[in-house]
């Protein structure tokens, strides 16, 4: 059958291998066991430092500490979500790595400072103690979530930070018997969590639909190096997206630690929390994040530049409507990832990598849970040694 016969088949294309490939040695290459000795350290550090803190009764050193705390991981959602935005991009050829990194940096910069409405939401999932001990339930939060971050971007997962920092909060939160505020969990964090990576699906997989017939006549390369334009374009829309969702759950995470220690009513989000989180997940996203490109630009399925359009458009117009609307905080992660395999399923359902996607279907599922014990546990030693 010839291409003209076959719409699915029109725009697709076989991307080279050797420079996807290359990416991911270097990444092997770069990691090596002293990553995970260095996050020890920083996570034993963090805990001396907070019992060290209790001892002394010094809230404001303690303070200091959290607000670092939540700055690390806001740097490392940068870099762990950093290929959300460009993989695609960066797998058809429209942006080189570099640029595209660079590209991704500024528009989560600016995506930042466009609303607090999800810094809120995250404030108000627990009610912690006041003082020292609701600071070390904050810090314990935070620190799950460092560390389920950094598992999974070691093995190249794309799983969600904005759960996994809902995780350890609720972790440490009921390690803590603090009051979680389960309707808001429900509300804003449980059902978007499921609904918006259907909603991505279909929706990529509809717009995919309406490109294969609107180009169904035209020329495959032509219409190829069109959407290698289009695609600088959706993927910065994607970036700004991201900005928009992820800088806001770190702004929610020192909001709340700041009530806790009564220098905020928690109504506003200080314009410096705005500023040093813009700031920091920018910074983490230029830094790179090349496992998880590997595994969302090519092990999902063969990505094309209309493919990449269709997903990052799409996934924009969920990030920006959760955001804007509902103040919902959701994972650019698994809106991306999903609207990816919507657009790929219009070829036919196998040229989606369904193992590829079991696995990270697995660390969805257990990004939240995962967080939450490994805060209960940061809690429990923190608190035993330092009350």
């Amino acid at each position: 059958m010839s291409a003209a016969e076959d719409p699915g088949e029109i725009l697709v294309r076989e991307p080279v291998a050797d420079a996807p490939e290359t990416l991911g040695e270097q990444a092997t290459r770069r990691v090596t066991s002293r990553a995970w000795l260095l996050l020890l350290a920083g996570i034993l550090v963090v805990m001396i430092a907070g019992a060290l803190g209790l001892r002394s009764d010094a809230q404001m050193a303690v303070l200091i500490l959290v607000v670092i705390v939540s700055l690390v991981f806001d740097y490392t959602n940068g870099f762990h979500d950093a290929a959300n935005a460009i993989a695609t991009a960066v797998s058809t050829r429209a942006l080189t790595p570099r640029v595209a990194l660079g590209m991704a940096a500024a528009m989560n910069m600016i995506g930042a400072l466009l609303g607090v409405g999800v810094a809120k939401t995250i404030s108000e999932v627990i009610t912690p103690p006041g003082g020292l001990h609701g600071l070390t339930v904050v810090a314990a939060g935070v620190l799950g979530a460092i560390t389920w971050n950094l598992i999974t971007w070691y093995f190249g997962l794309p799983s969600s930070s904005s759960h996994a920092l809902i995780g350890g909060v609720v972790g440490a939160g009921l390690a803590s018997a603090s009051a979680v505020n389960w309707h808001s969990v429900v509300d804003k964090v449980a059902i978007p969590m499921v609904v918006s990576p259907v909603v991505g699906f279909c929706l990529a997989y509809l717009v995919m639909v309406a490109i294969l017939w609107i180009f169904r006549r035209s020329n495959p390369s032509r219409v190829g190096r069109r959407f290698r334009i289009a695609q600088t374009m959706s993927a910065a829309s994607l970036a700004l997206g991201h900005g928009l969702q992820d800088a806001q759950k770190t702004m929610g995470i020192i909001v709340l630690a700041l009530v806790t220690t009564g220098h905020s009513d928690g109504s506003t989000v200080p314009w410096w929390v705005i500023i040093i989180c813009a700031g920091a997940l920018s910074a983490g996203t230029y830094a790179g994040g090349w496992r998880i490109m590997r595994t969302l630009g090519r092990k999902v399925i063969e990505v094309d530049p209309p493919k990449g359009f269709a997903a990052e458009a799409t996934a924009s117009i969920v990030l920006y409507a959760t955001a804007f609307i509902w103040h919902a905080p959701i994972s650019t992660t698994h809106t991306i990832t999903s609207a990816i395999m919507g657009s790929g399923a219009t070829k036919r359902l196998s040229a989606v990598r369904w193992g590829v996607a079991g696995n990270i279907l697995v660390a969805w599922v257990l990004t939240m849970p995962a967080a939450a014990a490994v805060a209960a546990l940061v809690y429990y030693l923190v608190h035993f040694f330092g009350a």
